[in-house]
């Protein structure tokens, strides 16, 4: 229809709605009426106000079996331009008037916004309908697939998987809100096939399914990001317990979610870990030392760079060109800010964010290989490793948190990383804690590093007095 779609996610604050106003300068806001008893009509008054956009039109919509707002509830949503209530879904004629022509930009993602406000990094419409197709016969979506969704829209670890079973011609199950049991019960209802999350979406899963049961026959696939330690536990759960084969994945706002994943062949448990080869044929990958562009120094990981057409094709607001400037190589590849390492076949191993590795006693470490040793420890349920400075070094700082009815000893716990680690990856300390902090994001929960390592230099003050 020639719309540029943006989603904002319902738990924006002010500042962050405004900011997307401001990039995206939007024509039109559709806005979900008595959504959830959230206060959206206020937040985006008060947006608008912050923003320096000119005031959008608002279309004031309600979800399927409920009345549409009437003319007095619409008008309250008016910021300047206008509020309306749409009349329906457009007709098959209408759409037909409306297609072809320029391939033009069609949807657009934040990114996480970890070095200031985020970003809005934009696809094509050619760009969404290849990764689709590519995704859909690398994942084995078909006429019959039914992807669950319970991560918003507005990200695009929700948006990929609907729009691939919808491209395959199959459906997308929406949950608007996640109750681990309902969920469960929609999984056997309606037959889900594939679920791609982040893992503590699919830990939440098998924490229901453990303690209620439920009916997960027609799940034929999950693919597992790991953003809260406990990727390989949920993994191992599926594969041993449903039968369900689990794989790892890579991808982010500027590539698409889903950009790569392991396959059936590939062994467990290394399927399980991010990376992944990717699902399009045009996808390049290089790992490249940071510092100088080059080879990574003795088979150390490097920056991973992309080329394809996964890549991102705009960020909406950079009237300057400083963001792509800064995103991209001279040469032209996606600077993706991960570490990994690139195998002779075009895969490659995710290995962390560059800002997370740690130099120990001279050698580059990723803490995602001391947090895989130490998740392997019956008690531990999920673990996060950080670097602290002491003394004028790095000391790698683990946080565990047990497995309910455990108490893990954090000498054994290191003792348990010496058996297999070299020397200097053994973690310093290891603390233990009830739960780890996170935060909710558009793509799931993450777990706050800046948090566990501002606790860690509390913790060493502590000890030092």
């Amino acid at each position: 229809m020639g719309a540029h779609v943006i989603g904002i996610n319902t738990r924006y604050g002010v500042a962050d709605v405004a900011h997307v106003l401001d990039r995206a300068r939007p024509a039109v806001v559709l806005i979900a009426h008595d959504f959830l008893g959230l206060d959206l009509r206020d937040r985006l008054h008060a947006a608008v106000a912050e923003s320096t956009a000119p005031a959008p039109s608002v279309a004031v919509v309600t979800g399927p079996g409920r009345a549409p707002a009437d003319d007095a509830a619409a008008a309250a949503y008016d910021v300047g331009s206008g509020a309306w209530v749409p009349a329906g879904p457009t007709g098959d004629a209408d759409l037909d008037a409306l297609r072809g022509g320029e391939d033009a930009l069609a949807v657009a993602f934040t990114t996480s916004g970890s070095t200031g406000m985020p970003k809005l990094a934009a696809h094509r419409g050619s760009a969404v309908v290849r990764h689709a197709r590519a995704v859909a016969e690398a994942g084995g979506w078909d006429a019959e697939a039914v992807s669950l969704v319970v991560l918003p829209l507005s990200g695009v670890f929700g948006y990929v998987p609907a729009i691939t079973a919808i491209g395959a011609g199959g459906a997308a199950l929406l949950e608007p809100t996640f109750d681990d049991d309902l969920v469960v019960a929609h999984m056997a209802e309606f037959g889900v096939t594939h679920l791609a999350s982040a893992d503590d979406v699919a830990g939440r899963l098998e924490a229901s399914v453990r303690a209620r049961g439920g009916d997960l026959s027609s799940w034929r696939r999950m693919l597992l990001a790991d953003f809260s330690g406990r990727s390989l536990q949920v993994a191992a759960w599926a594969e041993e317990e449903t039968g369900t084969p689990a794989f790892g994945v890579y991808g982010s706002s500027e590539l698409f979610a889903l950009t790569s994943f392991w396959r059936d062949d590939d062994p467990v448990p290394a399927r399980w870990r991010g990376g992944g080869r990717p699902v399009a044929a045009d996808t390049e990958v290089r790992a490249v030392d940071p510092f100088t562009g080059g080879p990574p120094p003795g088979g150390e990981p490097g920056e991973l760079q992309f080329r394809g057409d996964v890549v991102v094709d705009a960020y909406l607001g950079d009237d300057d060109g400083s963001v792509r400037a800064r995103s991209f190589t001279d040469d032209g590849w996606f600077r993706s800010g991960d570490l990994g390492t690139v195998r002779p076949d075009g895969s490659f191993d995710y290995a962390g964010r560059m800002g997370d590795s740690l130099r120990l006693r001279g050698f580059l470490v990723e803490p995602a290989e001391i947090e895989v040793r130490i998740a392997e420890h019956p008690a531990v349920a999920r673990t996060k490793v950080v670097g602290i400075a002491v003394d004028g070094d790095t000391r790698a700082i683990a946080f565990v948190e047990p497995h309910p009815g455990t108490d893990p000893d954090p000498d054994e716990l290191r003792s348990w990383c010496a058996a297999t680690l070299a020397r200097f990856k053994v973690p310093d300390t290891v603390h233990v804690v009830e739960a780890m902090p996170t935060t909710v994001g558009t793509n799931g929960s993450k777990i706050r590093t800046a948090a566990l390592r501002e606790l860690a230099q509390q913790l060493l003050a502590a000890e030092r007095t």
